[in-house]
């Protein structure tokens, strides 16, 4: 096709992701997480045109340990949301295959019930190799959806350590979800988890686990409280949940809109949300020269012999990276 077909092609499927057509949404998404250089192209003219569409929706980054629950949990409060009339998008963003790059967790299957909810839309997706875990398109997707009309955008993420401090970069609202009964309630939740998070939800709290979830929740209290606030307008509170019978999520959800009241109250929201703009574009630009840096002919020419010197120890790292920067023009 040529390029004036191809665009006529990609302003119908704008409208048609503008319009909620689920299927030109999954198609735009498709387009935005290829690689190939014409259709990077194609994504970020389309990204474009939809951007005055988006930015309406509540965003919420949902973490925590494996085990704790963050499939059941999204489950039970997307579909609390879409029961109350929200359109609920999951960015659900899956480890990817070292072998095929693919998607290996299966999202869908672990959300039965958003799985098949016609006000949902769950798009696992693979991290391809991303620091922490974070789909390199995450953000995109998240705008495709905003454009496609849905007003609460969860994202979850891996839950293997550098993946909240990417998560929180992308979202307004970062709830971290915990574990009842395990002992030391701390352990394996680092101190920096906790330091980022907006909201600490206790999830399993039903039969048994009621009275331990409920001591959990003080101790992740006490935690919190010795941490101090992160900001003035805001203190995270530490709720109780059960993401099986769904107790507890309406409660989840308010303290969501709590906290973004609060911060569009104290002027944070909006500022957040520029400081994020601007981060994704020197996000974008590193990615832009790692890439370069893996392609460029010459530099790939000259790589093995800069790496076998520098794990001989013939020459320095500095020299070695100085060399690649004139390579690049830099």
């Amino acid at each position: 096709m040529s390029e004036m077909a191809w665009a006529e092609a990609d302003e119908a499927l704008a409208q048609a992701v503008l319009r909620g057509e689920r299927a030109a949404l999954a198609r735009a998404i498709t387009l935005v997480e290829s690689r190939r250089p014409d259709h990077r192209r194609r994504a970020q003219a389309l990204l474009q045109g939809l951007l005055p569409h988006t930015g309406g929706a509540f965003r919420v980054g949902i973490t925590g340990v494996p085990g704790v629950g963050k499939s059941t949990t999204i489950d039970a409060l997307g579909s609390y949301l879409t029961a109350e009339g929200h359109k609920v998008a999951v960015l659900a963003v899956d480890p990817s295959s070292t072998r095929t790059g693919g998607s290996i967790l299966g999202d869908k299957t672990r959300m039965q019930r958003l799985s098949v909810d016609p006000a949902a839309f769950v798009r696992p997706s693979p991290s391809s190799g991303t620091l922490g875990g974070i789909a390199a398109k995450t953000r995109e997707t998240m705008l495709l959806c905003e454009a496609a009309g849905f007003d609460v955008v969860l994202v979850e993420t891996v839950g293997v350590g550098q993946s909240e401090t990417a998560v929180s970069d992308l979202t307004d609202t970062f709830l971290v979800l915990m574990l009842p009964g395990a002992g030391d309630e701390l352990q394996g939740i680092k101190k920096g988890v906790l330091e980022l998070a907006d909201i600490v939800a206790v999830n399993k709290a039903d039969g048994d686990n009621v009275n331990r979830a409920r001591a959990a929740a003080g101790e992740y209290k006490t935690a919190l409280h010795l941490l101090g606030a992160r900001a003035a307008h805001w203190s995270p509170p530490v709720l109780t949940y059960s993401g099986l019978t769904g107790a507890g999520v309406p409660e989840v959800w308010e303290q969501v809109r709590a906290h973004r009241a609060r911060c569009e109250a104290a002027g944070a929201f909006a500022a957040t949300r520029r400081t994020q703009q601007i981060r994704w574009m020197w996000t974008l630009l590193q990615e832009r020269l790692a890439e370069r840096v893996r392609t460029d002919p010459a530099i790939k020419a000259r790589l093995p012999a800069l790496e076998g010197a520098v794990a001989d120890g013939t020459l320095a790292p500095t020299l070695a990276a100085n060399e690649i920067a004139a390579l690049l023009g830099l």
